[in-house]
Order: structure tokens, then C-alpha cells, then sequence
């Protein structure tokens, strides 16, 4: 986008959003009956605290600059939200700051059940820091996913960067070192975003002491968008099991993107059988020697994402 064509953008979504907010919305009386709906301009430098005539000069398109205390400032005077905040900033021309205490990150009950009903597709959810937030059975049953909520080994146990440089398992893989050089591009590409967000900062300094091979590749700088694709993974009782591997993003919040594996139809008919054979082995009391032998091998699994351990602790003999 040009430079007068960004203006004029900005200028056209300040008008938009002054006109969407009434005075009780942010606290101020109606006062005499309004020609047009909305704020006036007066009211919103007044919200944001600075002079009326700068702020009139944004809205007309005018050449000036306005810095990320300013944005910051009539991001609360026009009550926007974190996806209009970055809209802001980015027709501002200027860097989103990182927030210096991130709110914690969660999925509603909505998008929950989209995973559900997803089975036997694995899938499961990342946050902006590439910590895992939700998944669903057939993920869980592939990737070892929940394994992360009992892990206490580190603060980063439920970062699926940080698993797939430490996890023997991961490491002991034939394709490790390709898996992990993609996903240190696509997780660089991601980090690249939040300058100067500590979290990153220290996750990144861990990493360098704990791993030899990322503190060697680190300095590439090696980027790449997504890790999308054709993704073989190969079960060591089921067989080789193919997928299309897509990312999705959340509207309301793109940081959080969705892992979605779709399996081709021989894979899905497996897949279907495995998850229903696990089905069976939790309403029993006891578990068949070769039911057990089928979700036990459920510990050998090596996905593509990073995840593995045991995933069958939750199953016993009584």
C-alpha cells in the first residue's frame, strides 16, 4: 500500500470508528441532539489527550506521524479491539509493540467442538508462542499432546519448539534434523513478529544452552511461512499414515493457529479403528492383552510435530 493510500485508509477507519461509538459507550454525556451519530472529533482528542486539531489533521489524511504512545492512546479512546489495534498500527506504519504482560492465551467452547467433530483427523491448537492450548483425541492420540499438561521438567514443557529439541524421542528420529530445521524457520518467521518480548528472549537463550544444534542453526537466519504440506508419519503397529498438513488462523485472534492433519482414506479408515479400539479400552475394567498391546503402541509414535513419551499412562489393569 502507498503512502497516500495508507493515509487515506487510516483516515477513513478513524472516521468509521469515532462514527460506531455513542458518548455513553466511553463515559461522557449525549449533550445537545447530534447531527450524525457517533463521537465528535473534539471528544475523541479529548479521550486521547491530545490536541483536537492534530487529531482532526489524522482524519483528514494529513502528513503527519503519529507515534505508538498516540496509537496506544486512541486505541482506548475508541474502545478497539486487539485485531483493530493491529490494524491501527500497521495503517500507522508503525511496529505493533510486543505487551509486556501477555494476556494468557485460551480457546472458547466453540472451537473446542470443532476439533471433536474433526475425528479422526488430528488436530490441535497453537498459541502465539508456539505453546500448545487444545487438541483433540485423534491428535492426542497420535502426538501425545495432553502428556504436556503433567510435564514439570521445564516452563516450557508445553512449547512444541522446545519438545522437538529436547525430546529423546524427537531426536532419535531418521528425518530429525530436517523436521527440526523447518520448524526453527517457521518459529524464527513467528519470533520475528514480537521484537523484544522477553518470553522469546529467554525460550531462545534456553534453547542455545540446552541444544548444540539450535545454537549452531540459530544464526542462519532461516525463515519459512508454514510447515504445510504432505506429512507421512510412520506408526510402527499401524503403518505409514498419510496426511494433507494445513494452518488455519482464528479471526478474532490470528496468533492462534490450527494444526489440521487430514488423512487420505486409507489412513482415516485406521485411524477411525485405532481411536475406537481406544474407546473400548477406557469403559472396560480391564484391558485385553491385545487391546493393551494396541494402545500401548501408541508410545512408539513419532509425529511430525515434535510430540512424544508415553501417551498410554492413563490406561491400566484392574
Amino acid at each position: 500500500m502507498q503512502t497516500n493510500e495508507r493515509r487515506e485508509a487510516l483516515a477513513d477507519f478513524l472516521r468509521k470508528r469515532r462514527a460506531s461509538l455513542s458518548p455513553s459507550e466511553v463515559g461522557l454525556p449525549p449533550g445537545l441532539r447530534r447531527r450524525t451519530p457517533g463521537l465528535r472529533r473534539e471528544e475523541v482528542a479529548q479521550l486521547a489527550n491530545i490536541g483536537t486539531s492534530w487529531y482532526v489533521w489524522l482524519e483528514q489524511g494529513r502528513d503527519v506521524h503519529p507515534s505508538a504512545q498516540v496509537l496506544e492512546s486512541l486505541v482506548q479512546a475508541l474502545r478497539l479491539t486487539p485485531n483493530e489495534r493491529r490494524h491501527l498500527f500497521l495503517l500507522a506504519g508503525q511496529a505493533l509493540p510486543a505487551p509486556t504482560s501477555p494476556a494468557e492465551e485460551s480457546i472458547g467452547p466453540a472451537l473446542q467442538q470443532m476439533l471433536d467433530d474433526l475425528n479422526p483427523s488430528p488436530v490441535y491448537v497453537l498459541g502465539r508462542r508456539y505453546d500448545y492450548l487444545a487438541w483433540n483425541q485423534a491428535a492426542d492420540a497420535l502426538f501425545a499432546v495432553s502428556d504436556t499438561l503433567s510435564d514439570t521438567s521445564s516452563p516450557y514443557a508445553r512449547n512444541m519448539v522446545w519438545r522437538l529439541f529436547t525430546s529423546s524421542m524427537m531426536r532419535e528420529r531418521p528425518n530429525w534434523e530436517m523436521l527440526a530445521r523447518a520448524t526453527l524457520a517457521e518459529f524464527r518467521t513467528a519470533s520475528a513478529r514480537y521484537p523484544g518480548d522477553p518470553w522469546f528472549e529467554e525460550l531462545i537463550e534456553e534453547l542455545k544452552q540446552v541444544s548444540p544444534e539450535f545454537c549452531q542453526w540459530w544464526p542462519h537466519h532461516d525463515v519459512r511461512s508454514t510447515l504445510d504440506g504432505h506429512k507421512v508419519i510412520r506408526h510402527p503397529t499401524l503403518g505409514s499414515l498419510e496426511f494433507e498438513h494445513v494452518t488455519l488462523q482464528v479471526l478474532t485472534n490470528p496468533d492462534i493457529r490450527i494444526m489440521v492433519y487430514t488423512p487420505n482414506a486409507a489412513t482415516r479408515t485406521i485411524l477411525q479403528s485405532f481411536l475406537e479400539a481406544i474407546d473400548t479400552c477406557e469403559s472396560r475394567t480391564s484391558v485385553s492383552t491385545e487391546l493393551l498391546g494396541v494402545v500401548s503402541a501408541r508410545k512408539r509414535i513419532e509425529p511430525d510435530h515434535g510430540l512424544g513419551g508415553s501417551v498410554c499412562n492413563r490406561f491400566c489393569q484392574n
